[in-house]
């Protein structure tokens, strides 16, 4: 068996992991949800989740990922398959490949939007456009929706396929040199970049107190925290912060895995996961809920800042927050370090999606790192056109809501399964704790084979009945959009039918060796 790569450090392993978990969702997804869902009383099933559903799968992902590095596995259907000796176990597996290719898929060219806004900043291409309707305008017609700024969507393609090119130019660079290296670069920048945001918002007091005395970035604040204990009665309060954590954390999609199989059979996984848990948790709670939503609510109010949430992460972080930034004393610089720390966040997480699928091919089919770099991007870059062109159609919804959202549960539940009651829950908490430079707590033992499979089913199934079931059968789809939906699925389906014949053909290649 040819060496496996390793982390050159401890600080870039835990760094890499946090990026991996850092991204988008935690300057735009979070504040967006914690306003949607009840303010300060979201943190309370937030926390509750974090602790029974985050903690437990950090931990659970860890150790899989290293005890299939130890048989030489960086992906999935290995991993399943070293725990579990059963024929279905690889399939299983194969769902995280699915699941982290196709959210690389969309995620690049949404992390390409931000790319391209940090230059649209610093150049003031969207200065004049000082309302919602003219920004949202703007937004639209760079993603190719309507014709008015952009006459073509050539911007938008080009900044996608440069995207595309850097993601794929520190992947071939490999685990040390590639990863880790970007990790060490682009972590504290966003942190260094993240930090003179929140102190230039929390500065701002009250932009007009003359004419508008109410909007404070003090109520901006009190809007995100204070507790609205009413809304802690309703369920879909519960599954909006359980679905926030996976988002967050991204547990469910099979890259940590991937990054901890890199880790040799004796190095920590206890603290190094809590750090990289510790480590995001800082970045979402403290600096991703002191910018979008305190910054609005001062130049907007509390009223409209509840429709900007209401609108959803992409209106607050492409319209409200460009707007906002032309009012601001150079707004251009700060709307350039606003959109560079996303593409920072993103793209720390974009290279993780991918490397399942690269250490895939390298180590079940012998080929070598840059070919299979090199095989990956390409695919990613086919399927990507379908996002680009068809984005105005529900193209990029369809896919973000079967495989970033339902699937992430589906392959977490199967996960926890083969690992708390297949592999078993004793071999389990052996894994967990060999090597560790903390003492985990005992009730971790049962929270990981008892509370969390049942929180997990619990959200598989309102989520079947609540959404699962009306996404399925197009509900309140613009008829003209169907087909297109449809084109998402199929498109989802090829990409899964194609990873399955690889393992399929893997294990075949592997019982001919054995054979031989």
């Amino acid at each position: 068996m040819a060496k496996r790569e390793r982390w050159g450090t401890r600080i870039g392993l835990i760094l890499a992991m946090a990026g991996n978990a850092v991204g988008l969702g935690n300057f735009l997804r979070f504040p967006v949800q914690a306003a949607q869902n009840g303010g300060g009383a979201f943190m309370i099933p937030y926390f509750t989740a974090f602790l029974l559903l985050g903690i437990p799968l950090m931990w659970v992902e860890w150790a899989v990922g290293r005890y299939g590095g130890k048989f030489g596995h960086g992906s999935a259907p290995g991993m399943f398959d070293a725990m579990w000796k059963a024929p279905i176990s690889k399939y299983l597996g194969s769902i995280g490949l699915f699941i982290s290719t196709v959210i690389m898929v969309y995620y690049t060219y949404i992390e390409s939007w931000t790319l391209a806004f940090s230059f649209f900043s610093i150049t003031k291409a969207y200065f004049g456009e000082t309302t919602f309707e003219a920004m949202g305008s703007f937004l639209r017609s760079y993603q190719g929706i309507e014709k008015n700024y952009f006459q073509s969507i050539l911007p938008a393609y080009l900044f996608m396929c440069f995207t595309l090119l850097i993601n794929f130019s520190i992947l071939y660079r490999g685990i040390s040199r590639g990863i880790e290296l970007l990790a060490k670069i682009a972590m504290p920048t966003l942190f260094l970049f993240a930090i003179i945001l929140v102190i230039r918002v929390v500065t701002l007091g009250t932009p007009d107190p003359v004419n508008y005395p109410d909007r404070s970035v003090e109520s901006g604040f009190a809007f995100i925290w204070n507790p609205d204990f009413s809304k802690l009665g309703d369920a879909k309060i519960w599954l909006a912060a359980a679905g926030q954590i996976f988002f967050t954390l991204s547990v469910g999609m099979g890259t940590l895995q991937a990054y901890a199989s890199y880790l040799r059979e004796s190095d920590d996984i206890a603290l190094s996961g809590l750090s990289t848990a510790a480590t995001n948790e800082f970045v979402e709670i403290i600096l991703g809920a002191s910018i979008a939503i305190p910054v609005a609510a001062a130049f907007f109010g509390i009223e409209t800042t509840q429709e900007i949430a209401k609108g959803g992460a992409f209106n607050l972080g492409f319209v409200s927050m460009p707007i906002i930034f032309q009012k601001l004393p150079f707004g251009e610089f700060f709307g350039f370090l606003w959109f560079l720390l996303l593409f920072f966040a993103g793209i720390t997480s974009s290279v993780a999606m991918a490397q399942p699928l690269i250490a895939f091919l390298k180590e079940e089919f012998g080929i070598s790192h840059g070919r299979a770099t090199a095989i990956i991007g390409f695919s990613v870059f086919i399927c990507i056109q379908f996002v680009v062109f068809f984005l105005k159609h529900g193209f990029l919804d369809e896919m973000d809501y079967w495989a970033g959202t339902f699937g992430l549960v589906i392959f977490a539940l199967f996960e926890i399964i083969i690992f708390a009651w297949i592999f078993g829950m004793k071999k389990g908490w052996a894994e967990i704790v060999k090597g560790a430079d903390i003492k985990v707590p005992k009730i971790f033992y049962y929270i990981i084979k008892y509370i969390t499979p049942l929180y997990l089913l619990f959200i598989m199934v309102n989520w079947l009945i609540q959404d699962a079931i009306p996404t399925l059968l197009m509900k309140g789809v613009n008829p003209e959009d169907v087909p297109y939906r449809w084109g998402a699925r199929v498109l989802m389906l090829l990409i899964f039918l194609a990873i399955v014949l690889m393992v399929r053909a893997a294990w075949k290649n592997h019982e001919k060796t054995k054979i031989g």
